[in-house]
């Protein structure tokens, strides 16, 4: 028996978010997350997507990642999908940062654990919740190969003059200081599949990728290769976000600690989580705030202009970067959904070749799409972004046996 499954795991610091894809097509198994980890009542939802199974939620103490990980294996057992299957070909582990060692995906050995152990004090939020999901599966299937997919991987490319800050070089060696990027399984399979969806190779578009959620970022992507993020040594940096300011300038810092009289750590909770739109206007969900836009309402009104302001920006200094564009493309869960900011974000960009079609753009469905008019110079692209499948993709073509690569 070939085995042709993957088994994809994203461990958050209270949460652990599933897969379970067949490679053999591509086809989805079995998904579910367990959240509140560690807490009085935690909840796990698990639904199978295969055999017309129904989906199946409970409340129950969790302790910790162990428990989680052995439920969502007794889960995935009642519908024969158990992860002690010998179909079960490997588990693939998102994992935040990769610094510049890991450019590619990596099977896990004691040597990449230090490393992304070292790595803790770049990503202190999400490094440790990773390596605790992979120690965990690797104890649950210690004769499994476990893959290591790294948020940072794809920008690992940009060059010099785009990864560097200009600070004291020796300092920021000393401390790991530069551009470093996130979202880049996202940024890596939007970029792939807009050039599918113009009809072209990778090598042959260049694409701007805006992916928006709660958190957000911009890449300039140049021949399929990233040339430039918005997002740096960390995910703060870059566009306006849910609760996440984006680029301010470094002396707001100084200058709460001084006249503020606020702590490193009270700055830290500010500008991650009370900034962005939350900080603005008190709600962090698009659509709340377009409700209360379209209602008159001055302080969302002010939030969502400041939102594109920053992101057309963005889209300015990327098309500068990049020098020609064939496409913008819109992803992730504000990206995909939300027509105003689509409209908004290209709006007076006529004469960089930038337009979206009222009707196109106005349709919500769960395929790629073009929402540009046909006589525009540049595409403007709609892609639902596919982070599991990519890091399941990655995972199966780095351990499948080099006849079943291409299954």
């Amino acid at each position: 028996m070939t085995a042709t499954r993957v088994l994809v795991l994203n461990s958050g610091s209270s949460s652990v978010k599933y897969q379970l894809l067949d490679m053999s097509d591509s086809s989805r198994l079995a998904a579910g997350l367990v959240e509140r980890i560690g807490e009085e009542t935690s909840r796990l939802k698990h639904t199978p997507l295969t055999g017309g199974g129904e989906a199946r939620e409970r409340e129950q103490p969790i302790a910790d990642h162990e428990e989680a990980l052995k439920a969502v294996a007794d889960e995935l057992a009642r519908d024969g999908l158990g992860i002690d299957s010998p179909e079960l070909a490997a588990i693939g582990h998102r994992v935040v940062h990769g610094g510049k060692f890991f450019t590619e995906p990596t099977v896990i050995d004691d040597a990449v654990l230090k490393e992304v152990e070292r790595l803790i004090p770049v990503a202190p939020l999400h490094n440790p919740a990773n390596l605790t999901g992979i120690r965990t599966a690797m104890a649950l299937r210690p004769d499994l190969p476990q893959v290591a997919v790294f948020d940072t991987a794809f920008h690992t490319t940009m060059p010099e003059s785009a990864a560097r800050y200009a600070i004291d070089i020796k300092t920021a060696d000393e401390h790991r200081i530069r551009r470093y990027g996130f979202h880049g399984t996202s940024h890596a399979y939007v970029s792939r599949r807009t050039a599918q969806l113009l009809g072209k190779e990778p090598e042959d578009v260049n694409v701007i990728v805006l992916h928006l959620g709660n958190g957000a970022s911009a890449s300039a992507v140049r021949g399929g290769i990233c040339v430039d993020t918005s997002m740096g040594l960390t995910p703060l940096e870059g566009l306006v976000m849910g609760t996440r300011s984006g680029d301010v300038d470094p002396a707001v810092i100084f200058h709460l600690m001084r006249v503020g009289n606020m702590t490193a750590d009270e700055i830290d909770v500010l500008l991650n989580k009370k900034s962005g739109l939350i900080g603005l206007c008190g709600d962090n969900d698009m659509r709340e705030i377009r409700r209360r836009v379209d209602e008159g309402e001055q302080e969302a009104r002010l939030a969502f202009d400041i939102y594109i302001h920053r992101l057309k920006k963005y889209i300015g200094a990327y098309y500068a970067v990049l020098g020609r564009v064939d496409a913008i493309v819109f992803t992730a869960g504000v990206g995909e959904n939300s027509a105003p900011v689509r409209e908004a974000a290209v709006a007076g960009l006529e004469e960089l070749g930038l337009a979206v079609d009222g009707e196109l753009n106005s349709v919500r469905s769960d395929e790629a799409r073009i929402v540009s008019p046909e006589y525009a110079r540049v595409a403007v692209a709609v892609v639902p972004t596919d982070e599991e499948l990519e890091i399941a993709q990655q995972t199966y073509a780095l351990v499948a046996p080099p006849e079943n690569r291409n299954a």
